[in-house]
Formats: C-alpha cells, sequence, structure tokens
C-alpha cells in the first residue's frame, strides 16, 4: 500500500505544485488524471525519491520514502515522461547495463532478466538496434523493460501514451494491465480513455489538490441522468454557457456538440445523454474553476 498524507510541495519562485495532496493506493492499476500543468509530474517525481515534498508524507509498506530513498528505489520501476537514451547503444546493451546499475551482478541472472524483459516487451527481434533508432512506441515499451528491472512493487508511468499512434497505444496499455494485476501501478496521464480502459480506481488532480477519487464506474454513475446534450451553431456557444453549466464542446459536421450538467433539461432541445469519464473529469474541472 502506498499512503501519501498533506504531501506539499513548493518551487523557489514560490509555486505551490502540490497542496495538501492525500491518496491511499493499493495493488493494481491507478489512475491520476489532470490537465498539463495540474502538478502530476512533480507528484510523480516526489513519490519516485527525485525531489523531496516541502512537507507531508509518502510511506510504502514499512518504508518512509522521505526520510529512506534509498530503500524505496531498491523496489520501485519509473517511466518519467522523456527519457533519454544514450546514441548507438542496443537495447540489449543498454538494459544490461541498466540491470548492473539496479544490482543485478551475476552475468547469468542478469542475462535471463534482460533476455526475459525483452520477450515481455516484444522488442526481442530489434534487441540489437539502437534504442535511439526506435519509434516512439517501442521506446516506451523499452521504458517499461527499464523500469520492470529488478522485479518492482511500485511501478510510476508519467504520460506514457502521449504521442504514440493507436495501434502502439494499445499494445503499451495491454502491456500495463498485464503488469499491474500483482504491483502497484500509477498511470498519471491527461488522457482520459487510457484511465477508463485500465484502471479500476483514479483520481483527479488540478492545482496541485485532489479533487476527487473512486472507481471509475461509481464516478460515471453519479452524473446518471445530470448530463444532456445538444447540436448547435458555433455562434449560439456564448450564449449557452452564459445560461447553463456547460462541460464539454465538440465540433460535428460543421456544428457543435454540448454536454451541460443539469437535473433537468435545459430546454427542450436539449436530450440526456449516458455520463462518461470524460464528462466525469470536464465537469470536475469546470466545478473547480468555477470555485476559485
Amino acid at each position: 500500500m502506498l499512503s501519501i498524507k498533506e504531501l506539499t510541495h513548493v518551487y523557489p519562485n514560490g509555486t505551490r505544485a502540490l497542496d495538501g495532496v492525500d491518496l491511499e493506493i493499493g495493488k493494481g492499476m491507478f489512475g491520476l488524471l489532470g490537465p498539463n500543468g495540474a502538478g502530476k509530474s512533480t507528484l510523480m517525481r516526489t513519490i519516485a525519491t527525485l525531489q523531496a515534498p516541502t512537507g507531508g508524507t509518502i510511506r510504502f509498506g514499512d518504508i518512509d520514502v522521505v526520510a529512506e530513498p534509498e530503500k524505496l528505489r531498491r523496489t520501485l520501476g519509473y517511466l518519467p515522461q522523456d527519457f533519454g537514451v544514450y546514441p548507438r547503444v542496443s537495447a540489449l546493451d543498454l538494459l544490461d547495463h541498466m540491470a548492473v546499475l539496479k544490482g543485478i551482478a551475476g552475468k547469468g541472472e542478469r542475462k535471463d532478466t534482460v533476455e526475459t524483459l525483452l520477450h515481455q516487451v516484444n522488442l526481442w527481434d530489434v534487441r540489437k538496434k539502437a534504442v535511439a533508432g526506435y519509434s516512439g512506441g517501442m521506446r516506451q515499451r523499452f521504458g517499461i523493460a527499464q523500469a520492470l528491472i529488478g522485479r518492482p512493487a511500485l511501478i510510476i508511468v508519467d504520460e506514457p501514451t502521449a504521442g504514440l499512434d493507436p495501434e502502439e497505444r494499445n499494445r503499451f496499455l495491454n502491456l500495463l494491465a498485464e503488469i499491474g494485476e500483482n504491483v502497484v501501478v500509477i498511470l498519471s496521464t491527461h488522457i482520459v480513455d487510457d484511465v477508463a480502459d485500465l484502471c479500476p480506481r483514479m483520481a483527479i488532480l488540478a492545482g496541485g489538490c485532489i479533487l476527487t477519487e473512486g472507481a471509475p464506474s461509481q464516478l460515471i454513475a453519479g452524473l446518471d441522468g445530470k448530463v444532456w446534450k445538444k447540436l448547435i451553431d458555433r455562434g449560439e456557444l456564448d450564449g449557452e454557457r452564459a445560461r447553463n453549466t456547460v462541460i464539454s464542446t465538440r465540433l460535428a459536421g460543421g456544428r457543435t456538440v454540448i454536454h451541460v450538467l443539469a437535473d433537468t433539461a435545459p430546454d427542450p432541445g436539449f436530450q440526456t445523454t449516458a455520463p462518461s469519464l470524460e464528462d466525469v473529469y470536464f465537469s470536475t474541472l469546470d466545478a473547480s474553476r468555477r470555485a476559485a
């Protein structure tokens, strides 16, 4: 169990990136949703012991992460949003080098570990190719391979599917789902579908604060009968926003589909629609902005 209490991080310029974050995260996939600048990467970096928090506590099992960061690092796998690789070094050699850094000293054990991981992430056939020449999806799968060295009990992946094509995204998400059956995996993203597809529990972070958390299905059920949609001309949008709580808009055939949050139909032009996790996300952010 990962337990985070009253976690705060203030940068030297005064920016409060985290503001009293409380989370309890058990085994399985946990989704952390939030817009760019919400504090997700700061939270991930803090949990991963790459920066010390200004205040609060983090515990993973019996490890005090803030006081004993080296203990967590022994059981941590981390795939940051951007990770660099050595040019002209093959995936095979780079994973072998990383395994040494993770403390796998025996050559035989290291060979077995590296070969197993390359098969697991479906990179065996390109194991001798330089990682710098991999496609985006292949690099992300290599990133997961390096994160899995040493059989970590806590895995953090930060914006892992950004920029991937649909096929690579599906392959990567399937890999994460397999990994997340027996360990704690935190998936930090701004892509709602990634969380909807994978995570039995989630939280929404914005402005450095947790706005809501729970099972996606329960959060969606909380909006039953409260989401209404209407097709309008673009010029009508400002008027609808003045009259109603418009939580999202999208273009469709040259017109605009709006979703509105209301207990009853705002006018006869609206029709009820089954809520989605996207509606939960947008309505939560909208309520936070209105309260600010």
